[in-house]
C-alpha cells in the first residue's frame, strides 16, 4: 500500500471520529498503525454481542497501549457497558458512520495519553467501527423483532422465549417462578367512548408505569390486547403478590386526561410455579386466578396458591 492511500485511510479516521484531536501522521506511524487495525477488524468479526464486542476490543487495544478502563454506551439499546477503574484522565470518542452514531468510547488512565498512544488508541477505534455497526444493526432488529410496536414492552414472541428460558433456569437451580397476568377493566368501554387514539396511549401509559414499578430482573410483556403478562424468576408468590398490589396501585392513581373523568384500573391473577409444573399450566391457573379477580369487582389482585 502506497503513502497516499494510507493517509486517505487515516484520513477516514478522522471523518469517522470527527472531534478526536490531530494524531501524528508520519509514515512510520502509518506503517505501524494500518496492519494493526486490519487486524482488529478480523478479531471483531467474531461476534455480534455488545459486551463480548468491546471486551474484545479492550483486550486487543491492550496489547499496545496501556490504560486503566473502558466505558462504552449507546442509548438506543441502553447499552452501558464499564471495564477497569475510571480515572483522572480520559480521552472520549463520539463514534460516527458518515453522520450515523455508533456510541461512546472513553478511554481512562492514571496519567495522560501521550500522541502516539492516541494514535493507535484513534486506529483501533477505525477497526472498531465497522465490526460495532453490524453488531448494534444486529441488536437493534432483534429488538425490533421482539418489541411490542405501541407499548414498547416486549411481545408475544419474547414472551413465549423467556419464558421457555426462566423455566429451564427454575428446574434446574430449584428456584421460585411466578406470574402476574394483568388485564386492564373496562378497556373496550375507553375505546368505544374515548376512541382508539386514547385507548392507545392508555396501554402505552399502563405499560409504562408497571415497567417503572416492577424491578430490573423482571420482564413485562403483553400478550394481548390489554393483557400484559410479568414474568418474576427467583420470586416467591408472596414477593409476586405484594409487588403486583403496588403495580395495582400505581395504576389506579395515574391521571390520564383529566377533563375525560377517565378511570383506570387492573385486576390481576398472581403464581408462583409448583413442582414438576409446566408452563401451560402455569398460566392457566394465572388466568383462572385474573378471572376470579374480575368477578369479585375488578381493581385487585387475586393468587393461586395452591399446592
Amino acid at each position: 500500500m502506497d503513502t497516499h492511500t494510507q493517509y486517505d485511510s487515516v484520513n477516514r479516521i478522522k471523518e469517522a471520529i470527527p472531534n478526536m484531536p490531530k494524531i501524528h501522521e508520519s509514515a512510520d506511524v502509518i506503517d505501524e498503525l494500518v496492519p494493526k487495525r486490519l487486524e482488529l477488524a478480523s478479531i471483531l468479526q467474531k461476534t455480534l454481542e455488545p459486551e463480548e464486542l468491546i471486551n474484545l476490543f479492550a483486550q486487543e487495544l491492550g496489547r499496545h497501549i496501556p490504560f486503566d478502563g473502558l466505558t462504552y454506551n449507546f442509548a438506543p439499546l441502553d447499552i452501558a457497558i464499564e471495564l477497569g477503574r475510571i480515572t483522572q484522565h480520559n480521552c472520549s470518542y463520539e463514534l460516527l458512520i458518515t453522520e450515523e452514531k455508533q456510541g461512546h468510547i472513553n478511554l481512562h488512565r492514571d496519567s495522560q495519553f501521550q500522541e502516539r498512544e492516541l494514535a493507535i488508541a484513534e486506529n483501533m477505534l477505525a477497526g472498531l467501527l465497522y465490526p460495532l455497526r453490524n453488531t448494534l444493526l444486529y441488536q437493534l432488529a432483534l429488538q425490533s423483532a421482539t418489541t411490542d410496536p405501541l407499548t414498547g414492552v416486549k411481545n408475544r414472541t419474547a414472551m413465549d422465549t423467556s419464558i421457555k428460558r426462566e423455566f429451564r433456569l427454575a428446574n434446574r437451580q430449584n428456584s421460585p417462578l411466578s406470574f402476574i397476568l394483568l388485564d386492564l377493566d373496562h378497556f373496550k368501554l375507553v375505546n368505544d367512548r374515548f376512541g382508539h387514539l386514547i385507548g392507545d396511549q392508555v396501554l402505552r401509559e399502563v405499560a409504562k408505569v408497571a415497567e417503572e414499578t416492577i424491578r430490573d430482573s423482571d420482564i413485562i410483556f403483553r400478550y394481548g390486547g390489554e393483557e400484559f403478562l410479568i414474568l418474576l424468576s427467583g420470586t416467591k408468590i408472596s414477593g409476586a403478590t405484594l409487588l403486583a398490589e403496588r403495580v395495582r396501585n400505581n395504576i389506579e392513581n395515574l391521571q390520564l386526561f383529566p377533563d375525560l373523568k377517565m378511570r383506570v384500573t387492573a385486576s390481576m391473577g398472581v403464581v408462583s410455579m409448583k413442582k414438576d409444573e409446566d408452563a401451560e399450566s402455569m398460566f392457566k391457573r394465572a388466568d383462572s386466578a385474573l378471572y376470579t379477580a374480575k368477578n369479585r369487582g375488578r381493581n385487585q389482585v387475586m393468587i393461586d396458591d395452591s399446592v
